[in-house]
């Protein structure tokens, strides 16, 4: 009989910029155009294949995140909100 174990368990504390999604189109090469939430910053697109990752919905678009060493990424609504908060 094998005891089941928990896996480590470890606390966020880096610091990412972010943007809402309020819309978004996929292209061929996976990359994608995304227009942010907040008006005052411009729709841009992508690097391609960032959209391989891209698991969003109509319901949530969820956050555009980019990391301190220029990885991109995307992350759904609820586990971002619950993990970061802003810095001001």
């Amino acid at each position: 009989m094998t005891a089941c174990i928990e896996m480590p368990r470890y606390r966020s504390h880096k610091k990412v910029w972010t943007l809402k999604i309020t819309a978004l189109e996929i292209h061929e090469d996976k990359s994608a155009t995304i227009a942010p939430e907040e008006k005052r910053f411009s729709p841009f697109t992508t690097r391609p294949g960032w959209a391989e990752r891209f698991e969003g919905s109509e319901e949530d678009r969820g956050y555009y995140v980019q990391h301190a060493d220029g990885f991109t990424s995307w992350s759904p609504s609820k586990p971002f909100e619950a993990g970061y908060s802003l810095i001001k």
